[in-house]
């Protein structure tokens, strides 16, 4: 559990598939660390460590079954990502 908060504090957002660049924060479906401990593992969803390389090297927390992805480089990875799942990135 302790984990969880400390992995989860800083934010978690659920980035829909059809959205290629965010207008605003207020445009950016959330999730709750209880919404997001319910989906761990299910098929249909995708989860993104989207912290900077120092920090997820620095960093012994972190989400079993997430992929890291530098957050420097999303127009490149953005596009490779499935489009018929939930992406849901997240950094602490």
């Amino acid at each position: 559990m302790k984990k969880w908060v400390a992995v989860l504090a800083v934010g978690i957002f659920i980035v829909l598939i059809g959205c290629t660049k965010i207008q605003n924060s207020q445009d950016v479906p959330r999730i709750s660390k209880d919404g997001l401990k319910a989906k761990l593992g299910s098929p249909g969803m995708v989860l993104i460590d989207v912290r900077t390389e120092s920090d997820w090297k620095e960093s012994s927390e972190e989400i079993t079954g997430a992929l890291h992805m530098d957050p420097a480089s999303v127009d490149a990875w953005a596009a490779t990502l499935p489009r018929d799942k939930e992406i849901v990135l997240y950094c602490a």
